[in-house]
């Protein structure tokens, strides 16, 4: 081969790998819109309201990390 024709194989190569590589961006930038089109809105916040707990609910519960009400901690 000459170089000529060496040369001609690296622009016809370098034309295949830019094309490629543009396909792939467009691929890649439509996978993107897509997922940002699909993300799921938050739902909308619950209200808690401000009236205390029933006491009821505490009954037989330990304290995290102070232990049982019964006994004093170390």
């Amino acid at each position: 081969m000459s170089v000529q024709d060496d040369l001609t194989a690296v622009k016809r190569c370098l034309d295949d790998l830019a094309r490629t590589v543009h396909r792939l961006e467009q691929s890649l930038l439509r996978e993107d819109v897509s997922r940002a089109q699909s993300v799921h809105r938050p739902e909308p916040l619950v209200t808690i309201p401000d009236t205390p707990y029933d006491s009821t609910l505490w009954t037989d519960s330990d304290d995290e990390g102070l232990g049982a009400r019964d006994r004093r901690a170390p």
